[in-house]
Formats: structure tokens, sequence, C-alpha cells
């Protein structure tokens, strides 16, 4: 598997490079006429393009996330910058449903409104595919690690065409319900590893439109 997923990295990167490299030329990036180029960049560049594009998706489709395709998003999620390289994040994946539907029996009879949604299929936003994220306390910057990590691996699925959501709600649950404990133990974290959070993975069932954002939480110092 590793070796597919080698290839498959070389070849995502070869297209990237491709189009950088086209998208780049002065041929098909004319100079605006005055001076600024930023609404040309947004355009053509596809990291930017990924980023503004990318919207929560709450909705899947039934099929997992293709493991090939997982172990890419992986891969861009460690090589997400770290403090000091420690990488003091885990991270496990479950595509089994009989681990999902276990532990939304557990939450759904902790919660049984929950389960009066026709619709309610699991607790992960009926997502097949799920990445839970832990984090070691004793670093006070492992948070912040692990939310890089986690933002690499949603924007990177985003660019294949896997949609996601960040989710706190289900990681409160299982830390805290004592039911849930058998759940928590098989992710096999290591000792002094706490759940952070967890990110729900699929193909998308929806088409959400973007919300807005408020600038006036941003100011320049000068």
């Amino acid at each position: 598997m590793q070796s597919t997923t080698f290839r498959k990295l070389a070849l995502l990167c070869i297209g990237g490079m491709a189009t950088a490299f086209t998208s780049c030329t002065p041929q098909t990036q004319p100079q605006a006429e005055n001076g600024c180029e930023a609404e040309q960049t947004c355009e053509s560049n596809k990291v930017i393009e990924t980023i503004m594009s990318r919207r929560s998706i709450r909705k899947y489709k039934p099929a997992p996330v293709n493991r090939d395709t997982m172990q890419i998003i992986l891969e861009c999620g460690i090589n997400a910058p770290n403090g000091m390289n420690k990488q003091s994040w885990e991270v496990r994946i479950v595509d089994n449903p009989e681990f999902i539907d276990g532990i939304t029996e557990v939450y759904k009879k902790a919660n049984p409104k929950a389960a009066e949604d026709p619709s309610f299929k699991n607790m992960f936003r009926n997502a097949p595919t799920v990445a839970f994220i832990a984090h070691d306390p004793g670093y006070d910057c492992s948070q912040i690690d692990c939310g890089l990590l986690g933002e690499n691996m949603i924007l990177s699925a985003w660019s294949m065409g896997i949609g996601s959501c960040c989710l706190g709600g289900p990681v409160r649950f299982i830390n805290t319900n004592p039911d849930a404990a058998p759940y928590l133990q098989k992710l096999g974290f290591s000792e002094g590893y706490r759940l952070l959070y967890c990110i729900a993975f699929g193909y998308p069932d929806e088409t959400p439109a973007a919300k807005k954002r408020t600038w006036d939480k941003v100011k320049y110092v000068e």
C-alpha cells in the first residue's frame, strides 16, 4: 500500500507542478492595468481555490473513503508544521461499520431524541469514515499542532473530492460517558494522550453555500 501511496502522491505533485507552471507563465497570467494581480492569483492558484471552495459537509454518501485515498490524506496531515517537530499527535482512522454503529448505539441510549430524526444514521454526521485525533497534554502547543494536522487533512481531502466536517460533540461524549470507554480504549492511543477532536470524511451528498465571514475581527497594527 505504501508504494501505491507514494506513486499517487508523485502523480499529484507532478500534476500540481504542471498546473503551477502553466498558470504562472507570462502568457497565461497577464498583469492587470493597475499592477495588482491578486484577483488573477485567486482564480488560478489551486491551493487558494481549494481553501475558498471548501465547505463543511454534513450529508454523505454511504461508501467509505477509499483507503489509498485516505492514505494520501494522512500523508498530507502528518506533513503539517508542528512545534520542534514533536509531532505531538496520534491519529486513528475508523471505517469499520461495527465500530461506528456500536458507539452510535451507546450515544442513542444517552440521547434518545437524536434517533427521532429519520435521517440519523450515526453520531458522526452519518459519515462512513472518521479520523480520531489525540494530543499530548504534556506539550502546551500540541493542540495547535493537531489543528494544523487536521487542516492539512481536510484541505487535501477536498482537493480530491472528499468532504469533511470537524466534530467536537462526539469526542466530548466519548471522553465523558462511561459506556463509551470500551470504544475509546479500542482506539488504542498511547498512554497520556487525550482524544481532542474527530473529523468526519466521506463523499459529499450536499453542496452547502458559503457562510459569511466577519472581517471586522481582522486588523492591521501599525
